[in-house]
């Protein structure tokens, strides 16, 4: 864990939360790679479970709602933990994740607790010049309100039938008590969820085709599934709106941890929302013309802890001392760089206008690296830390027949190819 956190900052992952002025705890702020790497794999989210379906739609919602949708929804008077503070030193914590007879954990000090009590988990705000209960507003909890509420609109306009999804991708907010454990679990993160809207009797099958997708998802990313496991709620567990829940879960240095999450919320949220606001939020069926609330099945995938999981399941090392390469095996299409163009030396001036001339046209077509820096060898090490797949060295040979070196990140293996074909040979490595 030590390593893949040194990485990220070294190389520009993820960099501390304003860390010019001492940090804010639990905040993260994604660098050039990082920004490339998670866009990547919203990306091949979106493709993956929207763009490449006849059975799904997206939107993308506010961050600030009416605030009676967070009372409907269960949201201001349900999201909590069990919150305990040590007497002493006045730290907090979730009273279900620490032993409340050892010593407390900052401290040390014993039996300093005090008596466990519920502590919301949604960030407050005001709207306005108001302030007090007629200026409050929240700060999204979870992104899936917004599609239950936007449920009649995305009907009327798409005219989708049973079973359809509506799918949407952004920041979510939790004033979590404990996060840590790097970016795993902070107060601000990305989700990229969908609610999948099918009738009462279909949730058993609709439950196991999701769980299913979720897998292949993930051997399609490169993971070991032999590094997750799928972990069922039991009842105590259960959110207030859900009737079966199960987590993926990932095998991290800290322990096993929820990676992706299905629940079965029934028809909960519409019809609590039909109910407090009025609004007639039943499905209609085109064929028998009978009216009733559609159930939901709910695949959440956390995008933030996702890219965490993903460097640690792609980060390997070879060979020791000044021989050790350090190797992001990113699948390519999520690598930030797809290649890198290198000139075999620098202070040679034919090589470097050729090698530019390179690199400018396979910009044109996706994100390459440019290094010029040091010997080749600590350039090709240089790109595997980061999990460029190729790289392409321009030689004297290159001002001859216009051929290039293309080394792959995985194997160390080079060919010689005409520098024409770069474009298609990257493109080739990227499918998905």
């Amino acid at each position: 864990m030590e390593k893949v956190v040194s990485l990220c900052k070294r190389r520009g992952f993820v960099f501390p939360g304003s860390e010019i002025y001492g940090g804010l705890a639990n905040s993260w702020d994604f660098g050039p790679l990082g920004t490339e790497l998670k866009n990547n794999l919203r990306d091949w989210w979106w493709w993956r479970f929207v763009q490449s379906r006849d059975d799904m739609v997206g939107i993308d919602a506010a961050v600030i709602m009416n605030p009676k949708v967070w009372e409907a929804s269960g949201h201001v008077a349900g999201f909590s933990d069990p919150l305990v503070e040590c007497r002493n030193c006045h730290a907090r914590f979730r009273a279900d994740q620490i032993d409340l007879a050892a010593p407390c954990p900052n401290c040390g000090k014993k039996g300093m607790f005090t008596e466990p009590k519920q502590f919301n988990l949604l960030f407050q705000t005001s709207i306005g010049s108001v302030e007090g209960d007629k200026g409050r507003a929240y700060l999204r909890g979870e992104i899936a309100q917004a599609m239950f509420v936007n449920f009649k609109n995305v009907l009327n306009t798409t005219r989708n039938r049973l079973p359809f999804g509506i799918a949407s991708v952004g920041k979510a907010f939790r004033n979590e008590i404990t996060p840590g454990n790097f970016i795993f679990r902070t107060l601000e993160f990305d989700l990229m969820e969908f609610e999948y809207f099918i009738r009462e009797t279909e949730w058993e099958k609709t439950f196991e085709y999701w769980l299913g997708e979720q897998k292949s998802w993930l051997e399609e990313l490169g993971f070991d599934l032999s590094h997750t496991r799928v972990r069922e709620h039991e009842k105590d567990e259960l959110s207030h709106y859900s009737k079966r829940t199960a987590d993926i879960e990932y095998q991290t240095p800290f322990g096993w941890k929820e990676m992706f999450g299905l629940a079965y919320r029934t028809d909960y949220d519409l019809r609590n929302h039909m109910e407090k606001s009025g609004q007639d939020l039943q499905y209609t069926d085109p064929d028998t013309g009978g009216k009733f609330i559609p159930h939901v099945v709910e695949p959440t995938f956390g995008l933030t802890r996702l890219l965490l999981m993903v460097l640690l399941e792609s980060y390997d090392e070879e060979g020791d001392g000044s021989d050790k390469r350090v190797v992001l095996r990113l699948k390519p299409a999520l690598a930030p760089y797809k290649a890198a163009v290198f000139p075999l030396l620098k202070n040679k001036p034919e090589l470097v206008a050729k090698a530019r001339g390179i690199y400018d046209g396979l910009r044109r077509h996706t994100p390459v690296a440019w290094d010029d820096r040091g010997n080749i060898g600590k350039r090709y090490f240089s790109q595997d830390e980061i999990g460029t797949p190729l790289c392409v060295t321009v030689d004297f040979q290159t001002l001859e027949d216009d051929t290039v070196t293309v080394r792959d990140r995985d194997t160390k293996e080079q060919h010689r190819v005409a520098a024409s074909d770069l474009v298609g040979i990257i493109g080739k490595s990227l499918a998905r």
